[in-house]
């Protein structure tokens, strides 16, 4: 008999388990962009989205202005003090301003930020290789009077925040990686940035921040680890691209990459939402301040 209680308990716990992680939401929540339709949320320059899948609850980017970051997350009933980990895409502000507000309210969460020689995230470097040395010098003209620690800090521009920093392809929980880049662009030259990709049975779920690195080079990295990219969210960086190069990334991420559907935002820039709209016709997904784009299961 009490065997029979003990396995008719576990079957009610697995089916309460099956039934909370069915009812679990797979979406993508944008928290900040300058255009939306939500009258609720302000609009202003930047990114933020709240990604959700299996389970896990994701912060990606802080937006602009921690006020207006605070303002949309309360408008659209965001718990931020219940997420798994947070992804800064890089260190442009428009990315992280609200970092300060995130961190009042969940000061431990777990961050994972682009790893960059003294970056503003932190870094630490052995002495060995940070800087040539010469021992000629009298002990008051060396750095550290001739013995420095053997591994130099450089200090964070949010002392005490639960820094990840990551500086390659990394998988940071079961089907979830980051991508780890570095642009070769004019403007940002060596800035690092990171994307999110996550495995799903329909395919990749691809979330960018500005795309600097060139998103042609993201989508083919993420298409290392699967081929199908189901849908891409985020900035493409062609707000100041010629015709024929807002033309020519549109024809190459619906032909040659064959995504299934985008959903565009912050820094692609209007005549790209154009030719993408054009382009991919009903697979183009409206993913405006406010929206909330439903995932593959």
């Amino acid at each position: 008999m009490r065997h029979f209680f003990v396995r008719a308990l576990a079957v009610v716990v697995l089916l309460l388990t099956g039934m909370a992680a069915a009812e679990t939401p797979n979406r993508v929540t944008i928290l900040y962009d300058s255009f939306g339709k939500n009258p609720l949320l302000t609009m202003d320059w930047g990114f933020a989205a709240l990604v959700e899948y299996g389970g896990k609850r994701i912060l990606f980017d802080t937006g602009n202005n921690a006020k207006i970051f605070e303002h949309n997350v309360k408008a659209v009933g965001v718990d931020l003090g219940n997420l798994d980990f947070v992804v800064m895409s890089h260190r442009h502000g428009d990315h992280m301003g609200g970092l300060a507000y995130l961190l009042k309210v969940n000061p431990a969460v777990k961050i994972y930020a682009p790893k960059e020689r003294s970056g503003v995230y932190g870094d630490d470097q052995p002495s060995s290789t940070w800087y040539r040395k010469d021992a000629s010098l009298p002990a008051e003209q060396r750095y550290y009077s001739g013995a420095p620690p053997e591994i130099i800090h450089m200090g964070e521009a949010w002392p005490g925040a639960n820094f990840q920093l990551i500086d390659r392809n990394t998988e940071i929980a079961p089907g979830m990686y980051l991508i780890a880049l570095v642009s070769d662009r004019p403007g940002t030259l060596e800035l690092h940035e990171l994307s999110l990709a996550i495995r799903t049975p329909d395919g990749l779920v691809l979330v960018v921040g500005c795309s600097h690195p060139g998103v042609e080079h993201i989508v083919q990295e993420a298409t290392a680890i699967n081929p199908h990219i189901n849908i891409l969210f985020g900035g493409l960086h062609q707000i100041q691209a010629p015709d024929p190069e807002v033309e020519r990334i549109a024809t190459v991420l619906h032909n040659q990459y064959r995504l299934e559907r985008v959903a565009p935002g912050h820094c692609t820039g209007e005549p790209e939402f154009a030719a993408l709209k054009k382009t991919f016709g009903d697979h183009y997904v409206y993913a405006g301040v406010g929206s909330v784009v439903d995932l593959p299961k």
